[in-house]
């Protein structure tokens, strides 16, 4: 542009030295003209040349929002395929879990059918031992709790005060017990001999502890005597400590001084009645 105008100016006084005034006015005024074009081209120039900045501006914010949006997209296909994937897993999780507890189920159908059976055993065990010894003796009680006979016998039919040797009636209720067991050669009979908290101050024992363990073993031994097989006896001394009534009263403490046997399944049959009667359910279901 300065080239331009150092032209038009060399070639105005050189036309100046050598043209009429009219002439000259005429140039001037072509020239005015000709500036005036230039600097409305210039300024549409820059204005051109600001719409270009702004519309590469405008461009590169579009790219940038296109890779966010191509970025998004990639993202929520993979979140598909993840939630496609978890639910697929889910699906089969669930289905798991049902087969699961219909497994459950079925084990816990099978083992109260087992236990209902046993219980049948114990009820046929309990009229088998009322009807032996007898149902009108207030001195001696039969019961079942959770699956357990319970033979609770006074101690004063049992034992003379403080002394852990049988006594002849004793013998006779001990005898009927001993034919009940004989004929449940799979039950255990746990004799349980139980005192009140009066101190034990007579022999050579020590306690309580002692009178109740001897007292255990005195009758374990009537039983075993009366053909019952030793290896299902069990001889526990309970002590003053498993009292049925507090020990404030003398008819409390006649209830506390007491002898239990316990006739119950043994463990490992009992388990193995169990499976076996859960292994012919499986049969039957098959």
């Amino acid at each position: 542009m300065k080239k331009v105008l150092v032209l038009g100016l060399s070639t105005m006084l050189l036309l100046s030295s050598c043209v009429s005034k009219k002439e000259y006015a005429a140039l001037e005024a072509k020239q005015k003209e000709t500036q005036d074009l230039l600097n409305s081209a210039t300024v549409k120039l820059n204005s051109c040349l600001a719409d270009a900045a702004a519309a590469n501006a405008r461009a590169e914010s579009l790219n940038e929002r296109l890779a966010d949006m191509k970025k998004t997209n990639e993202n929520l296909i993979q979140s598909n395929k993840d939630l496609t994937m978890l639910t697929s897993k889910g699906a089969s999780n669930v289905e798991k879990t049902l087969e699961s507890m219909k497994e459950k189920d079925l084990k816990i159908s099978r083992l109260q059918d087992a236990i209902s059976k046993k219980d049948s055993v114990m009820l046929a065990l309990v009229t088998s031992l009322k009807k032996e010894v007898g149902i009108n003796d207030p001195d001696i009680e039969i019961n079942v709790e959770k699956g357990v006979v319970f033979i609770s016998i006074a101690d004063k039919l049992l034992f003379k005060t403080g002394s852990y040797t049988v006594t002849a009636r004793a013998q006779e209720v001990l005898a009927k017990v001993a034919k009940v067991v004989n004929s449940k050669p799979n039950f255990d009979a746990m004799v349980e001999a139980h005192t009140d908290n009066v101190p034990y101050q007579k022999g050579v024992l020590l306690d309580n502890w002692d009178l109740s363990v001897k007292r255990a073993t005195s009758v374990v031994r009537v039983l075993e005597e009366l053909n019952v097989n030793p290896k299902q006896l069990i001889a526990a001394g309970r002590g003053e400590y498993a009292p049925v009534a507090e020990n404030d009263t003398a008819e409390n403490k006649a209830k506390n001084r007491r002898t239990r046997i316990v006739v119950m399944p043994k463990i490992d049959e009992f388990y193995d009645m169990i499976e076996k009667e859960m292994k012919n359910l499986e049969a039957g279901g098959n």
